[in-house]
């Protein structure tokens, strides 16, 4: 083989490298290189620095892909100039048409070789062709690593002095949609055998900050709660009763909680409830989940009333309740099984009321549909319109 095509067919390979690359590494999902780097694999550590110094990965790109571009500007030249001379056509020999000529046929070579093909490999599974090539690419900033300093140095004195322009190097921030991706991809090979990866919490993550408080509140239906003027010895057999840490103090009614009363609190001997009584966080059915749980951590409380848009009690929500929409149930000692699920057979279902639509639809297949309710209780009222008789019949035509 002709040497001039052999450095041009090198120059080619080394600039579609660069350009892939590139294009490889904007594409990747960040926070799975890092988690990667978290387990230890040293391609992920490889990357993680240039993650953390984009500076350097661009002028190593930069750097690498010019320098092949110029090799193979000076040969493709060479080459082109004897095949144009042998052609027939006597006026591509000569001036202006010969340069045209060169210039047209080695850009549309390196257009589709050396940009467009690499690229589109590339970013078809940009993580997998970075764990594989960061080792050549690394080797190839350290060979280039006095020129790339200096590139670096260059153009940040241009950018600072000449252009007045700040220049600072950021580090990765992780966003919703490299989680959504990471979920993505993980379900794919989760769904391909190829990892062994529970990806709720993922899901759950990303959904959290569009879960509102009447979502994962505890219903006014199974709260807890003593009267303000009730006896400690009433108040004591309720936490012996319920085994519950916190109750609940209401003044009347039920709608109107002054407070909640924490078991340790009754070893103090106090000579009423009022003594002991701690007070409470109201919170809005519409309340962000994620807001609410801000505002107990940062008042240092551990649960807060709900109440509706008329100012009644709602249910009460606890910071555990709202961990669980992330992490998934929570049990302790004093949690007990209460609700129902049974499939009788493919076509009937034990189910109590108080299970949620999205849960019944995602382990069941169901497609109950949804609405502004969020318990198949819920989903009954909407149809029935009123409270069903034991026994009574409900059918619904989606």
């Amino acid at each position: 083989m002709d040497v001039n095509l052999t450095i041009i067919l090198l120059a080619l390979i080394f600039s579609g490298f660069f350009s892939g690359i590139e294009i490889a590494y904007y594409s990747a999902n960040k926070l799975k290189i890092e988690l990667k780097r978290k387990q230890n694999m040293l391609s992920a550590r490889l990357l993680s620095y240039f993650i953390n110094h984009p500076s350097y990965f661009m002028t190593n790109t930069l750097v690498g892909n010019n320098i092949a571009l110029v090799i193979y500007g000076i040969y493709m030249q060479v080459l082109l100039s004897q095949l144009i001379m042998g052609l027939p056509f006597e006026w591509l020999h000569y001036g202006f048409a010969k340069f045209i000529a060169i210039t047209i046929i080695s850009s549309m070579v390196v257009l589709i070789f050396a940009e467009f093909l690499p690229k589109a490999l590339f970013r078809a599974n940009p993580n997998v062709i970075l764990s594989y090539l960061s080792w050549p690419f690394t080797l190839f900033y350290y060979l280039f690593y006095p020129l790339n300093i200096f590139v670096v140095w260059i153009s940040k004195i241009i950018l600072k002095h000449f252009l007045r322009v700040k220049v600072e190097e950021s580090k990765p921030v992780f966003n919703h949609y490299d989680l959504f991706d990471f979920v993505r991809e993980s379900n794919k090979e989760e769904a391909g055998g190829e990892i062994e990866l529970d990806t709720q919490i993922f899901k759950n993550a990303i959904d959290f900050p569009n879960i509102r408080v009447r979502e994962c509140m505890i219903p006014r239906t199974e709260l807890v709660a003593k009267e303000k003027h009730d006896s400690l010895d009433e108040l004591r057999q309720q936490f012996v009763d319920t085994g519950h840490s916190k109750i609940l103090i209401y003044k009347e009614n039920i709608d109107n909680i002054v407070g909640y009363v924490h078991i340790i609190d009754l070893f103090k001997n106090p000579a009423s409830i009022d003594e002991i009584l701690m007070p409470i966080t109201i919170a809005t059915e519409a309340m962000q989940a994620s807001e609410l749980l801000k505002n107990l951590i940062e008042k240092h409380r551990s649960m807060a009333v709900v109440v509706d848009e008329f100012g009644g009690t709602s249910g009460v929500i606890t910071v555990e309740d709202i961990i669980e929409e992330i992490f998934g149930e929570i049990r302790d000692e004093h949690d007990q099984e209460e609700l129902v699920e049974k499939q009788v057979d493919d076509k009937e279902y034990i189910f109590s009321a108080r299970l949620e639509i999205d849960y019944i639809n995602e382990q069941y297949n169901l497609n109950l549909p949804e609405g502004d309710y969020e318990t198949l209780g819920g989903l009954i009222l909407n149809i029935h319109e009123d409270i069903p008789k034991k026994g009574e019949v409900i059918s619904y035509d989606p």
